[in-house]
Parts: structure tokens; sequence; C-alpha cells
């Protein structure tokens, strides 16, 4: 694993703890923050944001890769995600493949177990390669 800018995890694990309180959870009572380092060392957040039909909420990962594209893209070096108590929170099977979709062969995912590639968390994982 290589070193990381800029104080390592702590500033992602703040800014996805801070995102918690834009989550627009009425529904489930469950907010989620998400944070993700950029490969230009830029930090970019989301939240998730429920819906009364429940299959259009968006996941923090979901908002949080629409915030990175919106500010000039980038691909995720190093993401972050955490529960309503401030807990690290494993992105579900979707997110895990909306990740690997803006993320680099090297990508650490901070799980509750330590920092894991991408690879390790979504193996063989299907991406834009495929559609080549």
């Amino acid at each position: 694993m290589t070193a990381m800018p800029d104080g390592g995890w702590e500033p992602l694990r703040l800014a996805a703890t801070a995102a918690l309180a834009s989550a627009y959870v009425p529904y489930s009572k469950y907010p989620v923050g998400a944070a993700a380092r950029l490969a230009d060392g830029s930090i970019v957040s989301g939240c998730n944001v429920e819906n009364a039909s429940y299959g259009l909420t968006l996941c923090a990962e979901c908002t949080m890769i629409g915030a990175a594209r919106m500010n000039g893209g980038g691909l995720i070096t190093e993401f972050y995600c955490v529960d309503g108590a401030g807990e690290i929170l494993m992105p579900c099977g979707r997110c895990r493949q909306i990740l690997f979709e803006f993320s680099t062969p090297d990508t650490q995912v901070m799980t509750s177990s330590g920092p894991r590639t991408m690879d390790a968390i979504l193996p063989d994982a299907f991406g834009p390669d495929n559609l080549k």
C-alpha cells in the first residue's frame, strides 16, 4: 500500500461523518455518509437520500460519485463510508459496482478489518474493459 497524502484516512473519516448531517432519511432513519479522495488529492463526499418510493433511494456512494463528476471527475484512490454512529460501513454490492467504475486498480476501501483493495471487495468485477 502506498502512503496517502493529506493526513491519511482521517480527512476521509471526517468528511464522511460531516456528510451525515445532509442525509435525508425520513423512512429508515439510517443516515450514511461517504467520502473519497480523488487522484488529484481532492476529497468529495455524499449522503444517502431516501424517497417514498424506496427503490428510488440514492445511496451515499451515488451522491458522492455525482458530486465528483460535477466537480471535474477524477478517479477514486481511497474511500470511506460511515453509518449514523460514525462507524465504518461496508458499501452494498450495488455501490461496490458503482465505486469500481470510478476507481483505479490500486484504490483502497476502508473496511472494519482495515483498508482493502477494490479487487478484494468486488472480485472478478465486470467493468468498462468488458465492454470494449
